[in-house]
């Protein structure tokens, strides 16, 4: 895999997600490999149960990552992607300390 789903900024942390919503399991699977126009890039894959539709998989992609990650659902927003699968997720607060504590939730 080229690259890490996380990228640190100012604000904290954005991780790049690939979501399937419908899915039988929520979860969080891992990294993956997503072909791109600019090349591969890596997006953690994440599944939820509830539909594309008037924003109930955004909602509940937020929820998800926010128990997975043991993080405060306020400090989590989605910056892109809004209508895609593909989308960004800014999780502010210390990017240092959240890079550490993201990535051991990602590997575990």
């Amino acid at each position: 895999m080229p690259s890490s789903p996380l990228t640190a900024t100012a604000e904290g942390v954005v991780v790049t997600i690939r979501v399937t919503p419908r899915a039988r399991r929520e979860g969080v699977d891992g990294a993956t490999e997503i072909a791109g126009p600019r090349g591969p890039k890596t997006a953690l894959a994440v599944r939820v149960a509830a539909p594309p539709a008037d924003g109930a998989a955004n909602a509940a992609v937020l929820r998800l990552l926010s128990r997975a990650w043991d993080v405060p659902q306020s400090t989590l927003t989605l910056v892109s992607g809004a209508s895609g699968r593909l989308k960004r997720v800014l999780v502010r607060g210390d990017a240092a300390t959240l890079l550490q504590h993201i990535a051991s939730r990602i590997a575990a």
